[in-house]
This record gives C-alpha cells, sequence and structure tokens, in this order.
C-alpha cells in the first residue's frame, strides 16, 4: 500500500486523496477514511468541475444535464466531490448542482443545443438551454399546432427531433462536429456555447457510439486506431485525428482541419497546411500523433 497515491495516481480519473479516497482503493493506498459512492445526477444545464474547491481556479471540465455523478463529498463550504460517470473525469463542483439519481435517463440532446420548455408549448418562457449529450428520461409525447415533443419525467418538455434515444447513434460524427462551428473556445468548456479541442472531439465522436475519455493526451493514447507517422503524415481521411502536445483536431477531409482553438477563439476550419505551419511555430510544436476511429 503506498502513501503517495496522490502522486501516482491521475488524480483526474482516479477520486483518491490523502484525507479519502473512494472504497475501490481500499487496500490499494493509504488515505484517512474511505467512502461508497452516492449515485447521484447533475440537475443543472452544466456544472463546472475544477480540480479544488475554488471558484477562482479553472475549470477542468464540464458536466452535463442527466449526467450521472458519483459523490463521495459533501463540504460545509457548498462544493461537493466525485467522478463523472460519462468519462470517470474526479472533480470538485458546486452541491445544488447534483441531484437524487432517480430513473435511468432514456434520451440525450442530439443538436446544438435546446430548450426545456414548462410544458409542451414554445410561447412558455423556456426553464434551461441544455446542450449537445445532455441526459433526459422521455415519459410521453404530446402535440401542440403539429409540433412533436417528448414529455420529460420532471414535469418539463422539449422539441421531440431534438432528443435521440441513447441506444440509437449518427452516421456521421464529423457533421456533429461541423454542426458546432463558431462555438466560443473555451478552457475546460464541454458545451455549446464553449468548447476546448479534446471536449468537442468527445462530444461529436459520442454521437456516433465512440466512447472517449475527456483530454487530448488521454485520448492520444487510446482513441481508435494509431496511425503510422514516423515517415510524415500517412494519407489522411475525413474524422482522422492529428494530435500536437496538448491539443486535437479532426480532419473534415483530407485538406482540411476542423478545431476548437484559441488562434480563432472558436470552432473553426482552417486549411491544414496553414494549421500545420501555424501550430509547429507556437508552443505546440509538431503533430505528435495520428489516431483513427
Amino acid at each position: 500500500m503506498t502513501s503517495e497515491a496522490d502522486a501516482t495516481l491521475d488524480r483526474r480519473i482516479h477520486p483518491v486523496r490523502p484525507d479519502l479516497a473512494a472504497s475501490r482503493y481500499r487496500g490499494r493506498v493509504a488515505a484517512e477514511r474511505f467512502a461508497d459512492p452516492l449515485p447521484t445526477r447533475i440537475a443543472v444545464a452544466s456544472a463546472p468541475l475544477r480540480p479544488a474547491p475554488d471558484a477562482a481556479r479553472s475549470i477542468d471540465t464540464e458536466a452535463l444535464h442527466g449526467e450521472s455523478f458519483d459523490l463521495y463529498e459533501i463540504r460545509d463550504d457548498g462544493w461537493a466531490w466525485g467522478q463523472l460517470a460519462t468519462d470517470g473525469y474526479v472533480g470538485y463542483l458546486p452541491a445544488a448542482s447534483v441531484g437524487e439519481a432517480g430513473e435511468p435517463a432514456t434520451h440525450r440532446v442530439c443538436v446544438p443545443r435546446s430548450y426545456c420548455y414548462p410544458e409542451a408549448e414554445l410561447k412558455r418562457p423556456p426553464l434551461s438551454l441544455l446542450s449537445l449529450g445532455a441526459r433526459v428520461r422521455v415519459v410521453g409525447t404530446a402535440v401542440t399546432r403539429g409540433l412533436d415533443y417528448a414529455l420529460l419525467d420532471d414535469g418539463s418538455a422539449m422539441v421531440a427531433r431534438h432528443l435521440m434515444p441513447l441506444g440509437e447513434t449518427a452516421a456521421d460524427w464529423v457533421a456533429v462536429a461541423e454542426s458546432l462551428l463558431g462555438t466560443p473556445y473555451l478552457w475546460g468548456g464541454r458545451t455549446s456555447l464553449g468548447l476546448d479541442c479534446s471536449a468537442l472531439v468527445q462530444l461529436a465522436a459520442a454521437e456516433a457510439g465512440h466512447v472517449l475519455p475527456r483530454d487530448s493526451d488521454m485520448q492520444q493514447a487510446g482513441a481508435g486506431e494509431a496511425l503510422d507517422i514516423s515517415g510524415g503524415l500517412p494519407e489522411l481521411t475525413r474524422g482522422d485525428l492529428l494530435f500536437w502536445r496538448g491539443h486535437v483536431g479532426i480532419l473534415s477531409d483530407s485538406r482540411t482541419l476542423l478545431h476548437a482553438n484559441g488562434h480563432t477563439m472558436s470552432v473553426a476550419l482552417e486549411p491544414l497546411d496553414a494549421a500545420l505551419a501555424r501550430i509547429a511555430a507556437t508552443e505546440w510544436g509538431a503533430v505528435t500523433a495520428c489516431r483513427r476511429l
């Protein structure tokens, strides 16, 4: 048993601290106490997940409405610590953003964003705006002036065609990424109101059933199949992923890069040759990997 678990285990995906660890790590790490997870769900449109209980700290990622969250601690100062079930990310979020687990979600938002209404009526002031990948439980249907609505378990309603059953997938995940063109760049962002590079890849690929980790280094280590770049870039095709140190982009076609980036501060299309030259001249340097889903 090690007393340096926090140094040897990636804190992003292991709920282990010197003072508290998930009970499944008992016997593997030293901690002052261990706790079983309390299943909860994200009860707000989105919740920032941070590496520390400090609102001034940059976010690591965001938890989306309806995603499962294993709760290990609620602090007196209003922070909760736990692990997001979708991709295993660990961190702190406002305790008010989680609620009872309830019954499992049945559908997800399959468009960049969609409003949730208090009833099946688009003229009513919306309750919230849910982003791509947010999860809901549909319990019924309604039609108002020819528009189909899905009725949710909390009594609210959403436009039915903006939702997809969890078991169904999109035919072209790159098209999903392209639908997010113009979305502002946000470090740690994971909603259609603000995305970073790896969130764009993760969210879009998930629509086609590809379960990818959250950050670009994790995606580079295991997303899809590695392509040989020892002799330079191989012949590229739509959907291939290019990685740099700390960055990832998607090939929209063999000569065009689609990525959320801090150069345009948005999700943008960029000629691949221009992007390669520009990025090579910055801190990101040369391409480090190429993978195909």
